[in-house]
């Protein structure tokens, strides 16, 4: 089997594949939020909200800073651009792939009307 190396998406997708933490990013979108705050939001424990956060920053979309006794949230740098990148090259292919196939029922309709 083939595998294909790419841990910066692998770690993104993986990160992204929790509800709970695309609804953290989502939050995140409109503005910095403590570890607190964003555990209360989403109603779990700071021990749970922690861990999220931990996998949404080793994907590097998330960054925290402590001040204090307070860590603060905030949205990485480097954005999805890379991710985006990934899914659109893929959207293309299967695009492709699907007039292709639409090519050749048309033709094969075309035959049948014929015989």
């Amino acid at each position: 089997m083939v595998q294909y190396v790419s841990p910066p998406l692998d770690l993104s997708f993986a990160a992204l594949s929790d509800a709970t933490r695309r609804g953290i990013i989502d939050q995140l979108g409109r503005g910095n939020a403590s570890i607190t705050s964003l555990a209360d939001k989403f109603q779990m424990t700071l021990t749970g909200m922690k861990k999220h956060v931990q996998v949404l920053e080793r994907a590097g979309l998330v960054v925290t800073q402590k001040v204090g006794r307070v860590r603060t949230c905030k949205l990485g740098e480097r954005g999805l651009k890379a991710e985006a990148e990934w899914i659109e090259a893929h959207r293309k292919l299967f695009e492709a792939r699907f007039e292709a196939l639409d090519e050749i029922i048309s033709e094969m309709r075309q035959e049948g009307r014929d015989d």
